[in-house]
């Protein structure tokens, strides 16, 4: 099996707001869910650790995530930004509770990561998983000290906002300037030597940040909007300039993203035959545009508020991520380069980023 570098997990937000045992087989998380309809993914589930290891998924970018929203904003949130900090540290309690169960290891510098992949190549039975921590939206960060101590804890990867209006960003479904305190924000991450992820900018955020951050970018989980055209995919300009910059963009397994016209809760995976081949599209997309295959990669996000109801309808687990291998291979994509889309690119990136 190939080795895969998924870019987008939502681990410990499934943990905790899903209460989700992750460290147990697929089938008896879905058991457990069987009688719950308070969240349209119950029972569909397709995340676990034992079939991240099913899959050869060593390394991941897991997240923290916890939205801030004003009284206006009708989005699901947090009322206040204290609330919000507090949250993302329960979930970060929980990923150093998975380290502490040698489920996980958190990935932090050049020496963690190269002892990590050193380890995985031997096979060994029942290995932790890696993950690189990212923040998935930046309304949790109540001050630059608190990004520092974020940073202190492992967090290497930032987004500055997720859906809707943010507190240094617009994001998803919005629109508008990163602002002063969002250049503040660009600043700090850059000083620290973040990943900047571009993922869920609004179009104007998007180009402000590009023009106000000189260091690493990535889109963890982003699609093509010449392919489903919704301004949370990215444009070919935006591709263009990500390209030009050395970035790695991920791609999504989610539905809406990857075919056009789905309707979220409405469309049926198998009816439209939606199949994980679909995301060749998006793929070759990418390569065509910057002319080889060193910008691409998957950031599934298969764990981000959808199950088998919005995927393609040939993934059970997140262990058929592997069926890429083929899909590739299929369509006279050469071993290097679908080792690259699996896994390289990524680890390529953090290879010549993390101190």
């Amino acid at each position: 099996m190939k080795f895969i570098f998924d870019a987008h997990l939502d681990l410990s937000m499934n943990a905790l707001e899903w209460n989700r045992d992750l460290t147990r087989p697929l089938k008896e998380i879905n058991s457990r869910e069987k009688f719950l309809n308070d969240k349209p993914d119950r029972g569909n589930a397709t995340v676990c650790l034992p079939e991240l290891r099913n899959g050869n998924i060593g390394l991941c970018v897991a997240t923290l995530i916890a939205r801030y929203v004003k009284p206006k904003n009708k989005l699901h949130g947090w009322n206040s930004p204290y609330q919000a900090w507090a949250q993302t540290q329960g979930q970060l309690s929980w990923y150093k509770t998975m380290e502490e169960k040698g489920e996980m290891i958190q990935i932090k510098n050049l020496s963690d990561l190269n002892q990590h992949l050193s380890l995985w190549k031997e096979n060994k039975f029942n290995l932790p998983v890696g993950y690189i921590l990212s923040l998935e939206g930046a309304d949790s960060i109540l001050s630059m000290e608190h990004l520092e101590i974020m940073y202190e804890n492992g967090l290497r990867a930032i987004g500055p906002a997720h859906y809707g209006p943010g507190t240094y960003a617009f994001g998803t479904d919005s629109d508008g300037k990163i602002g002063f305190k969002g250049k503040k924000l660009l600043k700090k991450i850059e000083e620290l030597n973040l990943i900047l992820d571009v993922t869920h900018l609004s179009d104007q955020s998007f180009w402000e940040s590009i023009d106000n951050f000189n260091g690493p970018i990535w889109a963890s989980h982003s699609n093509c909007r010449a392919i489903v055209p919704n301004k949370r995919q990215l444009s070919d300009n935006q591709l263009r300039v990500l390209i030009s910059k050395g970035a790695i963009i991920g791609m999504a397994l989610d539905a809406w993203m990857m075919v056009p016209n789905w309707k979220r809760g409405i469309s049926n995976p198998l009816k439209r035959e939606l199949f994980l081949e679909k995301i060749f599209d998006h793929i070759d997309h990418i390569c065509q545009l910057s002319g080889n295959s060193d910008h691409v990669g998957i950031g599934s996000d298969l764990d981000g508020g959808f199950g088998k109801e919005q995927c393609p309808c040939d993934i059970n687990s997140i262990a058929d991520l592997q069926k890429i291998n083929y899909i590739l291979d299929n369509r006279g994509y050469n071993k290097k380069d679908i080792n690259k889309i699996l896994s390289q690119n990524f680890i390529n990136f953090l290879l010549n980023t993390l101190d």
